[in-house]
């Protein structure tokens, strides 16, 4: 869109626009609501962006209402120069799905006005992201698009799931969100076998499609998708679960183990705090239960074999080696 274009344009008609983009559809009651006009004036607005090529789509009737429909040519694209930045920075830092990411970066920048582009092509060229070592080589982009679609649509959708035993089942669930975390893109969704929700990793599932059935969207038993995911994951019991009673408040102990953690911090009283850690790794179970031993605090361990013989060695290797550090006190 040219600038002449988009200064023409009333703040209300990029309003309207920015709404239909932001959802499949609208009742005409909902957008005079959230723009404060009558339906005459909507009308009227709608008309003025066919005559602009957005093909936007009316349902007559009482229930009816408007969506932007997708068509043969894309009309010049709608930012404001912090949308522009943000989106950028998006694909540059996205995960699993890079080589993706760049291609649409490169057509955004052909798309966006001449004064833009300059920023964009900064943000490109001085940007970039640690890739987790956990992540995997590639997510599918066009699996986490029609998840995405189907959560957008209320569908119902039925797919094949390897499990961490590469067992395959089938599955039926009303997608709920999208999250990354980790290296890796999960789909959080109720299962409508087990009536309860799941999460699922993104690179196992086979083959989404949709069906025939509808549902209306169930609210999460967390505050938003990314705390439901991290309780799920600190709830799961895995083959080694280690359990921790360390002298500090929940609290001080949140706040000095840092990055993702596999478990949970329960307060047992203002100054005791209860870890457990749970993974399928005796090296990971290892390595976070020693982040929670060097903070200092005393503690009662209670773990698996496999995880408490190598700590109980690591422990006599240190104790046999204490005069290697004693002249090291104070270097830097």
């Amino acid at each position: 869109m040219s600038e002449s274009v988009r200064k023409g344009m009333p703040q209300r008609l990029l309003r309207l626009l920015s709404l239909l983009q932001a959802r499949r559809e609208w009742s005409g009651a909902e957008l005079t609501g959230r723009l404060g006009v009558s339906a005459r004036t909507l009308r009227r607005d709608v008309e003025r962006l066919r005559d602009l090529d957005y093909q936007v789509e009316g349902t007559p009737g009482i229930a009816g209402g408007y969506r932007l429909a997708s068509g043969n040519d894309l009309p010049p694209l709608l930012l404001d120069d912090d949308e522009a930045v943000a989106i950028a920075l998006g694909l540059v830092t996205v995960t699993g799905v890079q080589e993706s990411a760049l291609r649409a970066l490169a057509k955004l920048e052909r798309v966006l006005p001449a004064r833009l582009r300059p920023r964009l092509a900064a943000v490109r060229d001085t940007t970039s992201a640690v890739a987790h070592p956990a992540a995997p080589a590639s997510a599918d982009p066009s699996v986490l698009g029609m998840l995405a679609a189907h959560r957008r649509d209320r569908v119902v959708t039925d797919f094949d799931y390897r499990d961490r035993s590469g067992a395959v089942r089938s599955r039926r669930v009303e997608p709920h969100h999208l999250v990354s975390h980790g290296g890796h893109w999960y789909l959080i969704a109720h299962d409508t076998a087990r009536d309860d929700w799941r999460t699922f990793r993104t690179d196992r599932i086979i083959g989404p499609r949709a069906t025939h059935g509808r549902f209306t969207p169930r609210e999460l038993p967390a505050p938003d998708p990314a705390a439901h995911l991290v309780r799920t994951f600190a709830a799961a019991t895995y083959l080694h679960t280690t359990r921790i009673t360390v002298r500090m408040p929940a609290a001080d102990l949140r706040a000095r183990v840092h990055g993702p953690f596999p478990g949970w911090i329960d307060p047992l009283g203002p100054d005791t705090c209860l870890v457990r850690i749970s993974t399928d790794s005796v090296d990971l179970a290892c390595q976070y239960a020693l982040a929670v031993l060097a903070l200092g605090a005393e503690f009662d361990l209670d773990a698996p074999p496999g995880v408490a013989d190598r700590l109980r060695a690591l422990g006599a290797r240190l104790g046999h080696g204490a005069d290697r550090f004693a002249g090291r006190r104070g270097e830097r």
